[in-house]
């Protein structure tokens, strides 16, 4: 009998499933930020796990920050409407307001308006960090940037939003 019919790798296997376990849940979560379309979030989820298992090296698998870079390319080359759906606002809301803070049409409202106002990187480092919960060294890397930067413009976006939102601790510079 040949030694090919069985699988030439279970530890490669292995390692998938615990990535895929591991991380699942959070770069779904990455992708319902933008994709408001169940049925589209779970193809993007999809295309984003056979990148990884056709790229997997069970010497070294694949990290939540290495799975949310390419959902983030999958999400850009993405064709057709882009919203973030109101539980993306609620996060922000609640991450600038505080967690006891209701948002409701109206605070969502403000919350859009008030994003409009930052920086294309300002937005998306609020929102790893108040949609995604990713810490400020793990969006440094995610963003290829230096936790000095992302600190930075975390710090001067959460300031312009607060100052938008007439909650004081903003800058008018």
């Amino acid at each position: 009998m040949n030694d090919r019919s069985e699988d030439p790798n279970p530890l490669r296997d292995e390692v998938f499933i615990r990535v895929f376990d591991e991380h699942w849940a959070a770069v779904r979560h990455h992708i319902e930020g933008v994709v408001a379309d169940d049925q589209e979030v779970t193809e993007i989820v999809s295309e984003v796990f056979l990148s990884a298992w056709t790229r997997l090296r069970p010497a070294r698998p694949p990290g939540r920050v290495w799975l949310l870079r390419v959902a983030d390319r999958h999400l850009r080359a993405r064709v057709g409407p882009k919203s973030m759906p109101h539980s993306a606002l609620e996060a922000v809301h609640r991450g600038v307001f505080g967690e006891d803070e209701e948002s409701g049409r109206e605070g969502r409202f403000e919350v859009i308006r008030a994003l409009g106002v930052l920086t294309q990187e300002q937005r998306r480092i609020i929102m790893l960090t108040y949609w995604d919960g990713l810490a400020v060294g793990e969006i440094a890397q995610l963003m290829r940037a230096s936790e000095f930067r992302v600190r930075k413009r975390l710090s001067q976006a959460q300031d312009r939003l607060r100052a938008e939102l007439g909650l004081g601790g903003g800058d008018d510079g």
